[in-house]
């Protein structure tokens, strides 16, 4: 049984609240050293996603706004997400949370959480490479 979750609860709250919300679809590994989350964001840049800690969770989030240039004629089918999105992940206790590293390739963000026995997760910022 893993100890890593993805915060469902508080996704689905978010997503009734808000029609303009979607959630990126994750893969989480975990190995005998770290954890590794791929979410994918097609269509996204690295600036417009944010990777933080808060507590004890991993929070993905971000916006994509739809293209200007459609905005005038008629839109006959629409499948591609916009608007804001948000991953919360719970994390397991015995993550490094001070060498969490990020990196965006391809539409794909790779978050890496090493693991450590001795620290539990506190809140910070996580630079994408």
């Amino acid at each position: 049984m893993s100890l890593f979750w993805p915060d469902h609860k508080f996704e689905n709250s978010l997503f009734r609240t808000n029609r303009n919300n979607w959630f990126p679809p994750l893969d989480f590994h975990e190995d005998e050293k770290e954890f590794v989350v791929n979410a994918e964001l097609p269509g996204v840049t690295k600036e417009q996603v944010n990777v933080d800690v808060r507590e004890d969770t991993l929070v993905i989030s971000g916006e994509t706004k739809k293209d200007e240039k459609y905005k005038e004629g008629n839109t006959h089918v629409q499948e591609r997400r916009y608007g804001s999105f948000t991953r919360a992940i719970t994390l397991p206790r015995n993550v490094k949370a001070n060498e969490i590293t990020a990196k965006f390739e391809n539409g794909i963000l790779e978050v890496k959480l090493p693991k450590d026995e001795n620290e539990k997760p506190s809140g910070r910022k996580i630079e994408i490479q």
